[in-house]
């Protein structure tokens, strides 16, 4: 990978951004190489922006992004759990080819170093990169004297030249969930570029949500005066437990009759983190480069117990839609047509190799990538179609309890194959249950025992697909 070419310093609370002397190589942005911003949500169910029908919480900035650029109802995440998906996202693989089967639980298990990621090629290309918020991935347990372990692969190692994150670490990160003080305290566990973030950072004292929002500005600003694009991959911890309340004015403006106290909490963190959007989105028009930024935000999963889904089956751990479909919402003004709906099959997957298109880097062949971009549907072509796709794949260990407030649909599932509008859930290959989701999109007819070959070549293909990918 590219040496680094920059690096950031702190002086008196302002972020510093050393850019390198070599202006040799430098490249100016330009509709063909968009600033890409990347913002993932923790948690977020297919109906929880107020564009897909919240009846809870007002998104306005993120319906501004929808407004302003493209809207798809039929986004998938790679899988019902955070760490497999994170893993899709970056390499635009599933999960299952890197061994991970369920979300990494703060034990030594991490995102091999081996893999290829979309940070990593966009960094060879002269993109600037930085991570902020949740990583998920493994690699973010620190020694006595607050530095990260540096036999763990961790942001630096998978192409960021930046980062700032939370420590990932027992029992500190169990105790903060089980005080609810995550969020409120999130700051005091911060890691940055290796390091724990001491007391006399002006981040340590900050709700985790302003602090990844407040530094992912500063970020920008820093990336913006320089001469090269950059690529900025926010991932919000929003809304995830602990539920806690947001600060003001979030806590009273979702204030309503007849809730609980913590869908109020719920609704409040969602707001939050729809306002530090909307000062992302400020920023860009200040500084002139939101016409050639590509923004594009998702969720890691379906909705987890407060969230909402609508009619949808399922939730959080479990693999009918309710745990997997997930908004998604992209704008890049000097390419994307503003005030398009798709309701075209997209893939968490798909996310690198639609970047890398936009950015012009060829992603490598032996990278043998499992998505296919969306940036020509995103222009306004055709989306690719079902046949170019071909069979898609879902893995996740059994989770016998949903993160719901009712219990997980049966029977279980632990692998999905569609193709097209059929759905496949089987039980460790086992076919247990078949949807047409274009004429049963919230999976109420099991009709598994009318399509016997269409049963028997999806569960092949999956059978295929499981032996050749573990």
């Amino acid at each position: 990978m590219n040496d680094l070419k920059h690096a950031l310093c702190f002086a008196a609370g302002t972020l510093v951004l050393l850019l390198g002397t070599d202006s040799s190589s430098a490249e100016s942005p330009s509709a063909s190489r968009p600033n890409i911003i990347m913002l993932l949500a923790d948690d977020l169910g297919y109906g929880d922006l107020s564009c897909f029908g919240s009846p809870a919480v007002k998104t306005p900035h993120l319906d501004r992004l929808a407004n302003e650029g493209k809207r798809f109802t039929h986004f998938y995440a790679g899988s019902a759990v955070c760490t497999p998906t994170r893993a899709s996202v970056l390499t635009g693989r599933y999960p299952l080819r890197f061994g991970i089967t369920k979300h990494f639980n703060d034990v030594n298990r991490w995102l091999p170093e081996s893999a290829t990621t979309v940070a990593e090629l966009l960094q060879d290309a002269g993109y600037r990169t930085a991570h902020v918020g949740k990583w998920h991935l493994g690699g973010l347990h620190v020694d006595d004297q607050g530095r990260r372990l540096n036999n763990q692969p961790g942001p630096r190692q998978h192409g960021f030249d930046v980062y700032q994150t939370q420590i990932e670490q027992q029992p500190v990160r169990g105790r903060m969930g089980r005080d609810r003080t995550l969020f409120r305290q999130g700051g005091t566990v911060l890691l940055r570029n290796d390091q724990h973030v001491g007391e006399d950072d002006a981040y340590h004292s900050k709700h985790l949500t302003d602090a990844n929002g407040d530094f992912a500005i500063e970020l920008i600003e820093g990336f913006a005066a320089g001469d090269k694009p950059f690529f900025l991959n926010l991932w919000w911890l929003v809304p995830h437990k602990p539920y806690e309340p947001a600060p003001e004015p979030h806590w009273s403006n979702t204030a309503a009759e007849g809730i609980s106290d913590d869908q109020h909490r719920f609704r409040s963190m969602v707001q939050h983190m729809d306002a530090k959007v909307g000062e992302i989105l400020g920023k860009l028009d200040e500084l002139g480069i939101a016409d050639n930024t590509l923004v594009l935000f998702t969720s890691d999963n379906g909705a987890a117990f407060e969230g909402f889904i609508g009619d949808l089956k399922g939730g959080k751990t479990d693999l009918h839609d309710g745990g997997i479909r997930v908004p998604m919402v992209v704008r890049w003004p000097a390419a994307i047509p503003a005030g398009q709906t798709s309701d075209a099959f997209g893939h968490t997957n798909d996310l690198l190799p639609t970047f890398c298109e936009a950015a012009g880097v060829e992603v490598p062949s032996e990278l043998s990538i499992d998505g296919m971009s969306l940036l020509p549907h995103m222009k306004g072509g055709p989306p690719p179609s079902d046949e170019a796709r071909g069979t898609v794949f879902w893995q996740l260990d059994l989770y016998k309890k949903i993160q719901r407030h009712y219990p997980k649909p049966k029977p279980f599932a632990t692998e999905v194959a569609m193709r097209g509008k059929w759905k496949l859930l089987a039980l460790r290959g086992n076919p247990v249950e078949l949807f047409d989701v274009e004429a049963d999109p919230n999976e109420q007819q099991n009709v598994i025992d009318n399509h016997p070959d269409l049963v028997a070549s999806l569960a092949a293909e999956l059978e295929q697909w499981l032996s050749t990918s573990k």
